[in-house]
């Protein structure tokens, strides 16, 4: 199972990338995470919003993987404690289908984008710098995939 990780923006801090990246390359090659930097809408002055938002939807859903199960992450969706998310993982790699995970930029993802997901999933009722959920997103996956293998990296 590989999971591709759509993301709104480039060029970010090297701390995001290398953070991301540190928590990438511990997942088994099962269980493969790859991050699609998706470019961001134009947001100059008296610029739309939506129009930007609705841009970023359509290169996000250009880069599907074929037959991937879609979740966007977004602020109404299912919050799951890290052993639920440990078996919604399990549940994913035992499907064999790739996954798509949808992260939108600063004002999140346009509506085509969330109805196209078959799921979506929320990290917190916090609100996370955009950023900063590329390196949340890859620790979960992480530590859920740990707790799945016995690894002693998740202590409760």
């Amino acid at each position: 199972m590989r999971i591709q990780l759509l993301s709104v923006g480039r060029r970010m801090p090297k701390w995001i990338d290398t953070g991301f990246q540190e928590y990438a390359k511990r997942l088994p090659r099962e269980c493969t995470l790859n991050l699609v930097e998706i470019d961001p809408g134009h947001r100059r002055k008296g610029a739309s919003v939506d129009t930007a938002r609705r841009a970023e939807c359509e290169r996000m859903l250009a880069h599907l993987p074929k037959n991937a199960l879609v979740i966007a992450l977004a602020l109404h969706g299912h919050e799951w404690s890290t052993e639920q998310l440990a078996r919604q993982l399990a549940g994913w790699m035992s499907d064999g289908r790739d996954i798509a995970l949808l992260v939108g930029g600063p004002e999140g993802l346009a509506e085509p984008c969330i109805q196209r997901a078959e799921r979506q999933w929320s990290l917190s009722s916090l609100t996370f710098p955009h950023p900063l959920v590329r390196v949340i997103l890859a620790e979960q996956l992480y530590r859920a995939w740990s707790i799945l293998k016995g690894h002693p990296y998740h202590r409760e």
